[in-house]
């Protein structure tokens, strides 16, 4: 992995903690909330405050999150914001936690520049045993204070002010007024500068999470589900059903078109549907000329061209069935029949804009694995395990590939294959093309013949 951190593709964006302060403070509130310390100096954080250097020190990479199931956190600096969430287990609790900074900022700004600010994303699931366990989480409250806490004391000073204030001889209680002044050398004046964290609730009802091997929950959707990476038998009874696993490709695909959920890369509004379908190919050939043992070079297109002539009638079906999608866009060819059956289908699909846009597409990328690019943006967890798992020469290629188109412009290239971030008309913008009977076998583009 020294190869993905050394060019930004890897614990990126990261918070570095050096200052004496805020390593005293980050050990405090460490203490605080699991009773454990560390012994360096210095170390990078993610937006919740959980650290690699600290998770490989302790051999542990869950020391804020036990269980997997009730992520704590520690704020340092409302910077953290913008820091990605490592070692994630729920695909909502990085938009959970950075909702909550910026909701609170002014606060939390406040807050930090005294002491650290540490908190928990709670639900009411404390073991998550079994997936029926699991598919109980459904609301997520978020409660925090810093290590000393000033929020507590906040509060208790404001009812003992609005005490003071009612009770016609609360100047003459030396006991109250003893107490109040104790509090306000710890708060400040909470009169004139409030210190207040709102409790705050998300609703959780479609997610994913890596437990029981990945799972995929929709519940709020016309037609809700569960989609495993692993067979579904091996969940057991679910309290939602359908259950399918990524071998259901014609279940899914139909279950996708539904729900309105996908659509197909060549009827994407102001996307360009002939250089994606391109690159989606080349990722193809690369990983057909790894498995082969052939040498790519350095993988540029006309060497991935070369290997593509040699292999002939032995391309994969998923670069045949792209090809043909790419000659009907360019030349006019034969309208390309690939069906939810045949191999390059989910390579044809990307996520509608709607607000659960990224978890489809997290999905979508499980389903077209050799599309790199694309599992790199929205599925870090399953690019690095696929990662250790691929040869030193494909590393080098999807790391300087990565290097060279994805990090110099990260929010144009997510915006070219995936759209511009749904905003709030989007969200609940009913889909202007009616809805078609699929059968039992689905084709993402109807009956059209023409390119029209």
């Amino acid at each position: 992995m020294k190869r993905l951190i050394a060019k930004g593709l890897m614990f990126g964006n990261l918070i570095e903690v050096t200052s004496p302060a805020l390593v005293d403070r980050y050990k405090r509130a460490m203490k605080h909330l699991c009773g454990r310390e560390t012994s360096l100096t210095d170390f990078h954080i993610d937006i919740s405050g959980y650290s690699p250097e600290i998770g490989a020190e302790l051999g542990d990479d869950l020391y804020l999150n036990p269980n997997g199931a009730n992520r704590q956190f520690i704020l340092l600096t409302t910077a953290q914001k913008h820091a990605p969430l490592l070692n994630a287990r729920f695909s909502t609790s990085r938009g959970i936690i950075r909702q909550f900074i910026e909701t609170n900022e002014a606060q939390l700004f406040a807050l930090t520049a005294r002491d650290a600010v540490a908190g928990e994303l709670q639900n009411s699931v404390f073991e998550i045993s079994t997936p029926a366990k699991l598919l109980e989480i459904r609301r997520i409250t978020v409660e925090a204070d810093t290590i000393g806490g000033h929020v507590a004391d906040a509060g208790k000073l404001a009812k003992l002010i609005e005490r003071f204030r009612q009770e016609s001889d609360g100047w003459r209680d030396d006991l109250l007024i003893a107490e109040m002044i104790t509090l306000a050398r710890k708060t400040g004046d909470v009169t004139r500068v409030p210190i207040h964290l709102p409790q705050m609730s998300f609703e959780q009802p479609n997610f994913w999470t890596s437990h029981f091997g990945g799972l995929y929950v929709f519940r709020d959707v016309s037609f809700p589900a569960v989609i495993s990476t692993l067979p579904r038998e091996s969940l057991g009874p679910v309290p939602i059903a359908p259950v399918f696993d990524l071998t259901n490709r014609n279940q899914i695909a139909d279950w996708l078109e539904r729900n309105q959920l996908a659509e197909p890369i060549v009827q994407a509004r102001g996307m360009d549907a002939a250089a994606v379908i391109r690159q989606k190919m080349d990722f193809i050939l690369v990983e057909a000329a790894d498995t082969l043992g052939l040498e790519i070079g350095d993988a540029r297109r006309t060497e991935l061209r070369s290997i593509a002539h040699r292999l002939g009638t032995s391309l994969p079906m998923e670069f045949q069935g792209l090809a043909a999608l790419l000659r009907w866009i360019e030349a006019g060819g034969t309208w390309p029949r690939i069906t939810s059956e045949h191999p390059a289908y989910f390579y044809t699909l990307r996520a509608r804009a709607h607000k659960d846009r990224d978890l489809v597409n997290m999905l979508l990328s499980e389903l077209a694995p050799m599309d790199v690019r694309q599992m790199f943006i929205v599925h870090k967890e399953l690019f690095y395990a696929s990662y250790a798992r691929w040869s030193d020469r494909k590393r080098q290629y999807v790391a300087d590939f990565l290097e060279r188109e994805y990090v110099v412009d990260k929010q144009g290239a997510r915006t070219a294959l995936f759209g511009p971030e749904p905003g709030m008309e989007d969200r609940n913008r009913p889909d202007p093309k009616p809805a078609r009977d699929l059968g039992p076998v689905t084709g993402p583009w109807g009956a059209a013949r023409g390119r029209g």
